[in-house]
């Protein structure tokens, strides 16, 4: 009876132990959702469209924004316990309507202690000058160059205002060379809840200022040439960064 007394105890530590440790166990193998927002800004202020309130960035006028898109691909992300690759990897990015953030879901994330989030801006070589549609990819969408196969990886359009003057912008980027790769620090708390965010800041100004300054009335255009569309390409590698859920 006293062994009982003493011994009774003890299985039902132990079978709570087993219990936290099962639980735990099973917590971890479930995957998790990812949200990732990408939210618009023309340098300090939040992108509002088709309003001429942002100024040339290497000269006279200013300029507004109809329509900005840009393709990402191949989320990856990585840390010192795995690597999660999101499969069909190919996102078209668009504002061009009243939504103040554009949302990527990654859906069956396995839960780990990720570090660094990558992707790319553009498509990769081998998605570019195929005819498949995998995810967003559509080769008969507005995305798709008309004259040969591939994408265009950012498209800008708007119009400069200089005084009565108004001159349209276009610029489509889109060659194999200007694909851009980034990889970024995770800041915000570890992503292992099972429901988790990631916040971007995407600077279209950066399109226009980086490596090089381009005035938009000496470069209104660019679709067709190498050189203007590898400015533009280095110059958008840095636009998009991380920032904190809800801050300015």
């Amino acid at each position: 009876m006293h062994k009982a007394k003493y011994v009774l105890p003890v299985l039902f530590g132990l079978a709570a132990i087993l219990g936290i440790a099962g639980w735990w166990l099973y917590r971890a193998a479930q995957p998790i959702e990812i949200a990732v927002y990408f939210h618009p800004f023309v340098g300090p202020e939040p992108l509002v469209l088709n309003e001429a309130r942002y100024p040339n960035p290497g000269g006279e006028g200013r300029f507004k924004v109809r329509d900005f898109r840009f393709l990402l691909s191949n989320i990856r992300l990585t840390g010192g316990t795995g690597v999660y690759t999101e499969p069909d990897s190919y996102h078209l990015v668009r504002f061009d309507g009243a939504e103040p953030a554009f949302v990527i879901v990654l859906h069956d994330v396995p839960r780990r202690d990720y570090q660094r989030i990558e992707f790319g801006i553009g498509v990769d070589v081998a998605a570019n000058k195929s005819l498949a549609q995998r995810g967003d990819l559509d080769p008969n969408g507005r995305m798709a160059w008309t004259w040969e196969v591939g994408y265009r990886f950012v498209l800008f359009e708007g119009t400069l205002v200089s005084g009565n003057a108004s001159v349209p912008l276009v610029y489509h980027v889109g060659f194999d060379e200007n694909y851009k790769l980034v990889s970024t620090e995770l800041q915000d708390e570890p992503v292992e809840s099972r429901s988790a965010r990631l916040d971007f800041r995407v600077d279209i100004l950066h399109l226009f200022l980086g490596s090089a300054t381009v005035d938009m009335a000496a470069l209104p255009d660019v679709k067709f040439d190498r050189t203007d569309a590898a400015l533009l390409a280095r110059n958008f590698a840095a636009m998009i960064t991380p920032m904190r859920a809800g801050a300015p």
